[in-house]
């Protein structure tokens, strides 16, 4: 599984590391995933990874209770 938010489909960003001599090398940000639990039924209930800025969204509608 790539490293990408399962709701928004945001991945990871790539530049370049500069130095304070400017120097530079490619480098990659990657997401900050979290395994999160969401009701989908009833009793069920699934597994998805989310970065945690869709957590912050979502918290602020009021459409996560965590």
């Amino acid at each position: 599984m790539s490293r990408k938010d399962q709701l928004t489909n945001r991945g990871p960003l790539s530049g370049n590391k500069r130095s304070h001599a400017l120097n530079h090398s490619r480098r990659v940000w990657n997401v900050n995933l979290q395994v999160l639990r969401i009701k989908t039924g009833k009793n069920t209930s699934k597994r998805i990874k989310v970065s945690t800025r869709t957590i912050k969204k979502l918290k602020k509608q009021n459409k996560l209770v965590a």
